[in-house]
């Protein structure tokens, strides 16, 4: 039976962002039993711990003094549930169970990496030689049994007599003296003799900081617990089992009562997440007219808008929370004043509380239309008539068009909705400074930004609302006041006139229609996914800042890699790698525009910097260098997902790959016939120079790991890719190619071919033999972007070493149809999801190598992950579905039209 105390403690740990669950196995998830073979799981108790590990932002452990391979055979493989023997110090290489089931795609953890391993590693000798000693001991006590495990052996004495139970004990200890084994621990009419530190507290610690989680459950019985319950913060729960003395601060009877504990946890937990209402990043709609973005939310409100950039501070900024936001409740549910502006949004919604029925952009543009039922619609589009998109930023309309339809309803249906509620609630820079309104017969305008704004929207009566330092203006609007029952509002960015514009509203959307789809039309998109391809195309499109060529990495700052966590930042730059990729997938749908005018913009850097090798990842839309990176306090985050950052401290890292995605977008233009200029051969040259050199420096890496510099082979591979295709641009066009040009390749290929392969385990006494390529030059492990090697092909695609390679990456990262981008620690708390691009890349790796039908089924799979109106964000979570990231993200989309590509082509 579960005290009300406990009740209440369940209820209050349920509703944290990201919970770890951890747990004992005998005498916890199973009855202690006279021997460890006659243990028998609760399955009950599984049950619940397996709901819980699949629970989004929910993590399970069991840390037991057995074998790790014989929790594997007790509990089996379930994601998210860590199974850690040896009293933790069994927490390093998988076993072959969980290999295997890797490679069905469900790896058991997803913990990008695992704990140091222990300082020495037991020898097989070492083992038999302790558990010899221990064998001829248990010979003079009968009903004593000795449990071989991988760190070292048990003592169990549980059916001897009690009065030899502290000479058994005194002669087990004076045999692990003999043998130098560090570590003896008591456990319930048990001794354990380990020869590895071992420590379920310092193993429960580093699952806590690696799932990065705000509150923590350990359940356990047996005095090696006591080390668990030790590491608990203040807000965490330990609860012992049984009557024994115990640090937890909870105490329950029976492995029964284990159940009732995790069932309750597990209901609690379930009804916390349903009750957050948090609507899905995918469920966003996008908006643009290339200079700026917004989002629209599943209710209808505008909840992130920049101005007068992408990158500048935003107005509407409510995904990402603030105080008193209520940011995952419904309208209905939203308190019109008292905070209820966060951080800003714009909101139209029916005053009866009804929620949209159908959303669906007009084919091939960024017009939205929602549809409620009864008939009332909601059009938003950034207005694009007139050249707009190309003009320098200043001056942008956001453009929402309500209308009901005309009469009543018939007999029988629904009431045609005829009120609306606007709520306006601008906040200037996240916030941080006070936002105020005044209202006028024409509209509004907000006071206090740098750059003017103001919502035209004349005969409307509002009601001005103070929110603290900030107000938001709401009124009540019948649509049948209106001639066709129609109201058109402006959100006007960069003035505060609110006088009648010169072009009707009409002619701007039809302005805005053919811009987009005029641009679509001549697309040459492949036969796979032919409309997903278009949108993603109009997706890289829509991120490109059309006054200078630029293109954003996605449109939005610090949405989370993982809901909770602190994986949280801003991509509102041009990268100079992802917007080389960005445009290289645009020009192989047929559309080049961009990508030269993305290399102007590239160009004008080059001339300002001192030297080309100098070249910083990235960089604002306007080609500016980015100030420090910084945190907005005052925000809650998306899904409580902290901190909320700004900037970008990439900005200044060094990123060795970024010379070759440039040296490939040329040589693709040069293969599709664009007349190359003086100018692009002299960036060709820059980039050669660049990689000449620096390519033998370590450098943070594609993935822009926050620590120390590495000697990253994909880096490397994008080095030798640089002067590559470099020859190959040159060679199409005729351009003379030097020898000293061929020969840095050729170095920089060997160099990797030496040190980038991993070595694959033999016989005593003969050779190692090259397997996969590995993450970095001093460690073997997998990393996604190591499949660019045979797709940018160092080497062919039947090399056995490609080959090794597609096969780790799916054995090791492939997880619920979605990649992972690596296992290794990368100097972050907490956990993510699956890379899209990843995915992208092993599906055309599984092409190339002759697994055409598995590639076509990942692909499948892949283009039923993007949202209802057909974006993409920058990752998966591998357990709840959910999208994870900035959106949208230019990585995610190009992926997709690459592996469509690849697949339809070749």
């Amino acid at each position: 039976m579960i005290q009300q105390t406990l009740h209440d403690e369940i209820a209050r740990l349920a509703a944290t962002p990201i919970l770890l669950v951890g747990c004992d196995y005998d005498g916890t998830l199973a009855p202690i039993a006279h021997s460890p073979s006659a243990a028998r799981t609760d399955e009950r108790s599984l049950a619940a711990l397996r709901r819980l590990a699949t629970l989004e932002s929910t993590h399970a452990a069991v840390i037991s003094g057995r074998a790790r391979q014989d929790l594997i055979e007790r509990l089996g493989i379930t994601p998210n549930l860590a199974l850690i023997g040896g009293h933790g110090a069994e927490m390093g290489a998988p076993a072959p169970a969980i290999a295997e089931s890797a490679s069905r795609g469900t790896a058991p953890l997803t913990f990008p990496d695992t704990p140091p391993a222990a300082p020495t590693e037991p020898s097989p000798g070492t083992i038999e030689r302790l558990s010899t000693e221990l064998e001829h001991i248990a010979a003079d006590f009968p009903g004593a049994l000795v449990e071989t495990k991988p760190s070292g052996a048990a003592f169990h004495y549980r059916k001897v007599d009690p009065e030899s139970h502290a000479r058994a004990r005194e002669l087990v200890r004076s045999a692990a003296l003999r043998l130098k084994a560090p570590v003896v621990r008591e456990g319930t009419m048990v001794i354990e003799v380990s020869l590895v530190p071992t420590n379920k507290g310092r193993a429960f610690r580093w699952l806590i900081d690696r799932a990065y989680a705000h509150a923590a459950v350990f359940i356990g019985d047996d005095l090696t617990d006591e080390d668990a319950f030790a590491v608990l913060r203040p807000g965490d729960l330990g609860v012992k089992v049984g009557e024994d003395s115990s640090a937890a601060r909870e105490r329950i009877a029976t492995t029964d009562d284990v159940h009732d504990l995790l069932e309750a946890l597990v209901i609690a937990r379930e009804q916390w997440l349903a009750r957050r209402h948090l609507p899905a990043i995918e469920d966003h709609a996008h908006l643009s007219d290339q200079r700026t973005c917004a989002l629209i939310d599943p209710h209808g409100r505008i909840v992130w808008l920049c101005a007068p950039r992408f990158d500048s501070p935003p107005i509407f900024a409510q995904i990402l929370g603030g105080p008193g936001a209520m940011a995952g409740l419904a309208p209905s549910h939203a308190h019109p004043g008292g905070g209820a502006g966060g951080a800003g949004f714009f909101e139209i919604a029916p005053a009866d509380g009804r929620q949209p029925i159908r959303r669906a952009y007009e084919p091939d543009t960024f017009i939205l239309k929602t549809e409620y039922d009864g008939g009332l619609t909601v059009t938003d589009y950034l207005d694009c008539s007139a050249g707009r998109p190309y003009q320098r930023a200043g001056r942008s309309d956001l453009i929402r068009v309500v209308q009901a339809p005309p009469g009543s309803a018939s007999p029988g249906e629904s009431p045609a909705p005829g009120k609306i509620v606007i709520r306006f609630s601008p906040r200037i820079d996240f916030a941080r400074s006070p936002t105020r309104l005044r209202a006028s017969a024409e509209g509004l305008v907000i006071e206090g930004m740098l750059d003017p704004a103001a919502l035209y929207v004349p005969g409307l009566d509002w009601t001005i609302q103070d929110d603290g330092p900030n107000q938001t203006a709401v009124t009540t609007v019948d649509l049948a006041a209106f001639p066709n029952n129609t109201l058109t509002l402006e959100l006007r960015l960069g003035t505060t006139s609110l006088r009648v514009a010169q072009i009707p509203e009409p002619a701007r959307r039809e302005a805005t229609r053919y811009f987009w789809t005029a641009w679509a039309k001549p697309l040459r998109l492949p036969t796979l996914h032919t409309d997903l391809v278009k949108r993603s195309a109009l997706v890289l499109k829509s991120l490109c800042y059309g006054p200078t060529g630029a293109i954003c990495a996605a449109g939005t700052a610090s949405l989370p890699e993982q809901l909770g966590g602190v994986r949280n930042w801003d991509y509102r730059f041009c990268w100079v790698r992802d917007a080389a990729m960005s445009a290289a997938a645009l020009a192989r749908l047929g559309s080049i525009g961009h990508a030269l005018k993305y290399l102007d913009w590239l160009g004008g850097i080059l001339e300002d910097i001192d030297s080309p090798e100098r070249l910083r990842p990235l960089y604002t839309v306007r080609a500016q260098e980015l100030g420090p990176e910084g945190e907005i306090s005052g925000l809650s985050g998306y899904g409580d997902s902290r901190p909320v950052r700004v900037g970008n401290g990439a900005a200044q890292q060094v990123q060795l790959d970024v010379f070759g995605a440039v040296a490939d977008l040329i040589a693709i233009l040069a293969e599709a016939g664009a007349a190359l200029t003086p100018e692009h051969w002299r960036m060709l040259d820059h980039m050669i120079r660049a990689v000449s050199l620096r390519w033998r420096e370590p450098d943070h890496g594609i993935w822009e790991i926050r620590g120390p510099m590495r000697q990253h082979v994909h880096s490397k591979l994008m080095c030798w890719h640089t002067v590559a295709r470099s020859i190959t641009a040159r060679e199409i066009t005729g351009e003379p190619v030097s020898a000293e040009h061929r020969a840095l390749a050729e170095a920089i290929r060997d160099d990797i071919l030496a040190n980038g392969v991993a070595r694959s385990k033999v016989a005593p006494g003969e050779p190692a033999t090259p397997s996969h390529f590995t993450v970095a030059y001093d460690d073997p492990s997998v990393d996604a972007a190591c499949l660019t090697v045979g797709l940018l092909g160092l080497v062919p695609h039947d090399d056995p070493r490609f080959a090794a390679t597609v096969l780790a990456v799916e054995r090791e990262l492939l997880e619920n149809d979605t990649v992972l981008r690596y296992r290794v620690d990368d100097g972050l708390p907490g956990v993510e999801g699956g890379f899209h691009l990843c995915t992208g890349w092993l599906i055309e790796s599984l092409h190339l190598i002759g697994r055409r039908d598995e590639a076509r089924k990942l692909l499948d799979k892949y283009a039923a992950q993007c949202g209802p109106l057909g974006l993409y964000a920058e990752e998966r979570c591998t357990i709840s579905g959910r999208s994870l990231g900035n959106y949208p993200q230019a990585y995610s989309h190009l992926a997709l039209i690459n592996a469509c590509v690849r697949l339809s082509t070749t």
